[in-house]
């Protein structure tokens, strides 16, 4: 018997973590609420903002929430727009651009691991994704 109980998250109640470069993400399902096999959560892009290139070391899905994106993976630029879905395997790398200079873009990811790293391509640099958001595994803290 588990004694997780379900959670109700409501992403405009909750807080955004800058990621820099005019991306700001919102951690939703995570060990905070008792996730132990996934996290998700959504990040918003300005116009024309970008995330680096970086790999993950498990499955990850993204689908476009607002506006329009230009998703890299493995070398190839696909377009997408709202509902428009990816899903990369572990260890490919990827990023995710806004391809607006005028209006902004949202995304909505899924780990499929609780422990999910992000290795930046141009630097080797790995982190879990708990840590990118002021949280460290295991200790209460989710995404």
């Amino acid at each position: 018997m588990t004694t997780a109980k379900p959670a109700i998250l409501r992403p405009r109640e909750m807080k955004s973590s800058d990621r820099g470069g005019g991306a700001r993400t919102t951690p939703l399902v995570t060990r905070k609420c008792g996730s132990t096999s996934m996290i998700n959560g959504i990040t918003a892009f300005d116009p024309g903002a970008a995330i680096g290139l970086h790999k993950h070391n498990c499955e990850e899905s993204v689908m476009v929430l607002d506006g329009k994106a230009i998703a890299e993976i493995d070398g190839i630029q696909h377009v997408l727009g709202p509902n428009d879905t990816s899903w990369i395997p572990a260890n490919v790398p990827h990023r995710f651009i806004n391809a607006s200079a005028t209006e902004p873009m949202r995304i909505f990811w899924i780990y499929a691991s609780i422990d999910a790293t992000r290795t930046l391509i141009a630097t080797g640099e790995e982190r879990a994704i708990d840590a990118e958001h002021g949280h460290q595994p295991g200790v209460g803290g989710g995404k």
